[in-house]
């Protein structure tokens, strides 16, 4: 049997292995490791501290993702399949390592994360606003 995520080494965990499909996938890895050539020491620190305040309420995590990922959509355009691919990384992840009411949760909230930033960014009303 699984056990839930309940802390922050579970997180880096998650964190971790997820990362590790993002870069090994074809149309993900790219992204990430020619067309902007990511620290992935900053950016898995980053990580860690956005889903720990994501799931635990921690307030660790500083940062605008909706921005940084606008910049990135400037350079590299998003598309729905993109975000799709994400998704499905992310939930297999969970499902591979995880399962309970936060693991639940943290695929919820990939999914909320996944469709506000599709809208933001891929369909904007009033892209002064967004």
């Amino acid at each position: 049997m699984k056990k839930d995520i309940t802390s922050r080494t579970d997180i880096e965990f998650l964190v971790n292995q997820f990362y590790l499909k993002v870069r090994d996938d074809e149309s993900l890895g790219p992204i990430f490791d020619q067309k902007f050539n990511v620290n992935w020491d900053t950016h898995l620190v980053k990580m860690y501290s956005f889903w720990e305040s994501i799931l635990f309420h921690t307030g660790t995590f500083n940062g605008n993702p909706m921005k940084k990922h606008k910049e990135v959509h400037q350079t590299c355009p998003f598309t729905q399949a993109l975000f799709e691919r994400w998704l499905h990384l992310f939930n297999e992840t969970v499902n591979q390592n995880f399962e309970g009411e936060i693991a639940n949760q943290a695929k919820v909230r990939a999914l909320s994360i996944a469709t506000v930033m599709q809208i933001k960014i891929l369909y904007p009303s009033d892209p002064q606003q967004n």
